[in-house]
This record gives structure tokens, C-alpha cells and sequence, in this order.
């Protein structure tokens, strides 16, 4: 099978959390390759900032100010999208919260903020995003940017209600392949996984940060990498699930 990005050309990815990190690594890679990618993210700034970074592929680049927490913002980017920019064939679902709390005596206000980003803006972004793709019959592909913590419980780290959205991603992963397939729709959903230590240092998360980096971590290229790996796959190929786990330096 010859993997080719070609059929992307031209055509409109939506990365949600894009101002950095994995997002930010991302839409570096999908704009190399002639793709128009839309980043979302609340801080616009820090996308305008690599647009100028990347030259003349950044004109490929359009950022947008959204928090993906709020059903508003949401709805109001995909429309801006769909009749400035143009229909939606790609959607890389990236955006990820996590706060200091825990469960025994936890902020009920954080407990939520994490849910409203890691897994009701992620079904209300994936809800807009296949509607217009099969308002445009446009087979489509759908990246569910997961966590290793949708897999199994960390125990190095203090992780309250985080671990619990990472595991609403993996089951709402295979429930979206499920009603896909039973509508006969073309639109693939996959869900690479992995440890992620990036968005800990924007989230405040120093014991995070003071325990992680004593243990080997990915770097957001390795990410994209996965995700540059994924889009070119046939419509007939679905990759359900990818694990990447770091190795000892």
C-alpha cells in the first residue's frame, strides 16, 4: 500500500488546541503538505505566531479564536469555515484539559471544565464536522487525539477525572466507527494514543511536570508523525487505534 497525502491537497483540516504542542506540530505538518488547515484554539496569538514561522507554507494557515469548552464557539467556527473557507474533510480532534483537583475532596468547577473540553467538545466539534462532510459527500477523516490514560489508570501521577475523559474518548471512538458503519458512511475515526506531557506546563501542572520529567517522554513531532501516517490510508483502511509509547534514552 503507497501512502500519499495528494488527495488532501487543497482541501480543509480543522485542528482543535493548535496554539502549541501537538496541535501546533500538527498543523505545521498537514500545511507542508498543501493542505488548508484551520486551527482553533483561545489563544489565536500563538497560531498567528507560527503561520509567520512557516513562509509561504503558512498561507496555508487560518487562525480562529475558540474555546472548545463552550458549544458556542464551536458552532460559530464551523460555520465561519464552511462559507469563508470552504467544507471540512479532515478534523483532528486535539484539544485536552486537565486541572490540579482529585476525587475525594475535588473542585466539582474543574471536575467539569475537563469534560466540557476532553469530551463534549470533542462529540460537538465530530457532530458539525460530519455533518457537513456528508452534507458535501465528502469521505472524510476523523482523528481522535486520545491519551494512554484512555487505557489504563496512571499511578505516578495525580490524575482525578482525567483518566475517566480519556476513557469516554476510547469508547466514544468505537461507538462513532459503529454508527459510521451502520449509516455506510466512508468517514474514518481513529484514536492514536499516547503519553503526553506537553499541555501540563499551559495547565499549571507542576508535580506533573516534577515527576514526568524524570521519565521518558514523545516529542509533538512523534505525534504528527503518527497522524501524517493515518490520513493517507485508503478509505477502505480503518486504523481504530495507535499506542506509541516512548523508549529509555
Amino acid at each position: 500500500m503507497v501512502l500519499s497525502m495528494d488527495r488532501w491537497i487543497g482541501k480543509v483540516a480543522v485542528v482543535t488546541g493548535a496554539s502549541a504542542g501537538i496541535g501546533a506540530a500538527i498543523v505545521k505538518a498537514l500545511a507542508g503538505k498543501g493542505v488548508k488547515v484551520v486551527g482553533l484554539a483561545r489563544r489565536k496569538e500563538k497560531i498567528d505566531e507560527l503561520t509567520k514561522s512557516l513562509g509561504k507554507k503558512g498561507c496555508n494557515v487560518y487562525a480562529m479564536k475558540a474555546d472548545v469548552s463552550k458549544e458556542e464557539d464551536i458552532l460559530s467556527s464551523f460555520e465561519c469555515i464552511k462559507k469563508k473557507i470552504g467544507p471540512i474533510s479532515i478534523l483532528i480532534n486535539n484539544a485536552g484539559f486537565k486541572r490540579n483537583t482529585n476525587l475525594t475532596d475535588g473542585n466539582t468547577k474543574l471536575w467539569r471544565e475537563t469534560f466540557d473540553t476532553n469530551v463534549m467538545g470533542l462529540c460537538i466539534a465530530t457532530r458539525e464536522a460530519i455533518k457537513n462532510m456528508r452534507e458535501c459527500k465528502i469521505d472524510g477523516h476523523i482523528v481522535h487525539l486520545n491519551s494512554i490514560a484512555g487505557h489504563q489508570i496512571p499511578t505516578v501521577v495525580v490524575t482525578n477525572v482525567y483518566p475517566a475523559s480519556k476513557f469516554a474518548v476510547t469508547a466514544l471512538t468505537e461507538t462513532l466507527r459503529l454508527e459510521l458503519n451502520a449509516i455506510g458512511s466512508k468517514i474514518k475515526s481513529v484514536s492514536p494514543s499516547t503519553v503526553l506531557t506537553e499541555f501540563r506546563k499551559a495547565s499549571n501542572l507542576v508535580e506533573d511536570e516534577k515527576v514526568l520529567s524524570k521519565m521518558p517522554y514523545l516529542d509533538s513531532t512523534d505525534i504528527a508523525d503518527a497522524v501524517m501516517y493515518i490520513l493517507p490510508t485508503p478509505p477502505h483502511v480503518q486504523v481504530h487505534d495507535i499506542i506509541i509509547h516512548p523508549l529509555f534514552k
